[in-house]
């Protein structure tokens, strides 16, 4: 048998061939659909990104009213969704509560539509599950924690209505101009564990939902989407450890320890530069002023920075200083994660849609570590069960 070439983790291996985005270490950029994803966070807003991704160019303005107006339209779950999830389990984790919904919306879904995988179908799908998942992801979440249901506002816009459902309140501007940058930055980020997950799974010509579901799954691992939660509650622990003062030792004995710090490094940048981190680092001194702690948790954020590059050479990446602004945002440190994937289903449809159009079922192999030749042992008889 010919040896196979291991590349564990598929590192620096292509899997597809795609036109949503690429990470151009090179020249420092993350380009989506020929844009630089810098350039679209600060000059438009999210939707017109999400349009982008989902229909493939960016939208004109009877474009953007539409696109905003059918998000609007969609944004309130579907009869019998919020008896669904009232009855999830007390304490159950929010992405878990988020994955049973996002399955569960599949139900609602027109058969004959269900089925469809043309591309025209695909987006009608993508745009009613990205105006429902910010509704999905906090009401498990209200649900599972016992607080009352906050249902969406069609008149409010995209981040602003998402914001509404978390806090229970009506954000100011503010707030909504931070938070929607952060959704445009988590939108689309290339070929990550979850976007594979949702292509491998739409590659079986499996529905739009279903490689929607697989993503929630991969999503909540803590070396992918977790890193945002993993790195508010570091800069929480160091606080009560003594803060900004203490923060740099503390951080050197957990690495003496061989302990990981959630945050930094990154697979593709590797010791370079995230730009999301980079252009979100410059959101933090304005939102440190929403909360009493707000400024000595940036020194301390700070000190995590200084140490990390100076002992491992390591940069923050995105998920760092958006786990800092969720939690100046006052938004609840579970619901991280879940604001991660309902930002980044724009992407994961965009590249559904170009597995069902265009892919090939994934059929990778592997290279066999274990024995040969072995061989049942004589005189041992069938399980009797």
């Amino acid at each position: 048998m010919t040896e196979v070439e291991l590349r564990p983790g598929l590192e620096g291996v292509p899997a597809t061939a795609t036109s949503v985005s690429v990470l151009d270490t090179e020249a420092e950029q993350i380009v989506v659909r020929g844009y630089d994803l810098i350039e679209l966070a600060q000059r438009l807003a999210y939707p017109d990104v999400a349009h982008l991704l989902i229909h493939g160019h960016l939208p004109d303005r009877s474009e953007q009213e539409g696109f905003c107006r059918r998000l609007a339209q969609a944004a309130l779950l579907p009869p019998g969704m919020e008896e669904l999830l009232a009855a999830l389990p007390s304490g159950m984790e929010a992405m878990d509560g988020l994955r049973t919904g996002i399955s569960a919306l599949a139900g609602w879904e027109d058969p004959g539509l269900l089925a469809d995988r043309s591309p025209e179908a695909d987006r009608a799908k993508a745009e009613r599950l990205l105006a429902r998942a910010p509704a999905v992801a906090a009401g498990a979440w209200r649900a599972t924690t016992g607080r009352d249901q906050v249902r969406a506002d069609p008149e409010l816009g995209f981040a602003e209505r998402f914001l509404h459902l978390v806090l229970g309140s009506v954000p100011d501007a503010d707030a909504v101009r931070a938070f929607d940058r952060i959704l445009t930055c988590y939108s689309e980020h290339e070929l990550p564990n979850s976007t594979f997950a949702a292509r491998v799974v739409a590659s079986t010509w499996s529905d739009l939902y279903g490689a929607a579901t697989a993503a929630v799954a991969s999503l909540k691992g803590p070396l992918h989407g977790g890193a945002n939660e993993a790195s508010a509650h570091l800069l929480l622990e160091l606080q009560a450890k003594g803060g900004a003062a203490r923060a740099g030792a503390e951080i050197k004995e957990r690495l003496s320890r061989g302990e990981r710090i959630m945050g930094f490094g990154h697979r593709v940048y590797m010791r370079r530069p995230d730009p999301r981190a980079e252009l979100l680092d410059r959101e933090l001194p304005g939102l440190a002023a929403r909360r009493p702690d707000g400024e000595e948790l940036l020194q301390i954020a700070e000190a995590v920075r200084t140490v990390m590059l100076e002992e491992k050479g390591l940069y923050p990446n995105t998920d760092f200083p958006i786990g800092i602004a969720l939690y100046l945002l006052g938004i609840p440190i579970e619901l991280d994660t879940p604001i991660f994937y309902c930002a980044r289903v724009a992407g994961l449809m965009a590249h559904v849609i170009e597995e069902h159009e265009h892919g090939r079922l994934y059929r990778p192999r592997v290279a066999y570590r274990g024995p040969r030749g072995q061989h049942v042992p004589e005189g041992m008889a069938p399980s009797p069960c």
